[in-house]
């Protein structure tokens, strides 16, 4: 485990990394499992060594709405955040490619942020990062018109993903931006004429 923390968490100073590897669980998760639900209580936070997890909103009549990946050397601010309030999840955690995290018992937390410099600034690096990640999705609600959000939406799978081949059905696509998938097929056919995208029966290809 220590020489995996080194490699993707290269800021993380030596003592700090000793007291993960003290402290810590490393976990093995398959793309599909569910890390975190919404309303439970957490008490570990996630550091990512390898794969995706996908960062979900879930509303009262049970659609889902994507924030954010979660990417290798990335860490979860919900969970980080629940900690500090002892509150419990106000979203889902999906993997979505097989997985290799540590699991950080939350009680270290506010002793980590006094003992070592190297973990708070990486937990006030995270907490700015995801602050702006959301901004963004606000935004992009608040003031673009749906076909503008389902380009945003692809382009940000791409570059979570670094390609251009999006393995993304259209109902997976029309839940995650709380519409219809008569309207995500209909916005698709429009931009594979305008020659941005080509569409196949498993994924969406970004031309």
């Amino acid at each position: 485990m220590e020489e995996e923390i080194k490699k993707i968490f290269p800021n993380f100073s030596k003592e700090l990394i000793k007291e993960i590897v003290a402290n810590a669980i490393q976990q093995s998760s398959k793309s599909g499992d569910v890390l975190m639900r919404t309303g439970q209580y957490i008490n570990h936070t996630m550091l990512l060594i390898k794969g995706q997890i996908k960062i979900y909103r879930e509303g009262e009549n049970g659609g889902e709405f994507f924030m954010y990946y979660i990417q290798p050397g990335e860490a979860c601010a919900v969970s980080m955040i629940c900690a500090t309030k002892s509150q419990t999840s106000q979203i889902m955690a999906k993997v979505v490619e097989d997985a290799e995290l540590i699991m950080v018992p939350l009680a270290l937390m506010d002793k980590w942020m006094m003992e070592h410099r190297s973990w708070y600034a990486f937990v006030i690096f995270t907490y700015r990062t995801r602050f702006e990640e959301v901004l963004e999705v606000v935004d992009n609600i608040a003031f673009r018109a749906m076909d503008e959000r389902l380009e945003f939406y692809l382009k940000r799978h791409a570059e979570a993903c670094g390609c251009k081949d999006l393995k993304l059905s259209h109902q997976e696509i029309a839940t995650e931006l709380n519409t219809s998938r008569e309207v995500i097929s209909r916005l698709l056919k429009k931009m594979e004429q305008r020659g941005l995208v080509s569409l196949h029966r498993n994924h969406i290809a970004l031309l």
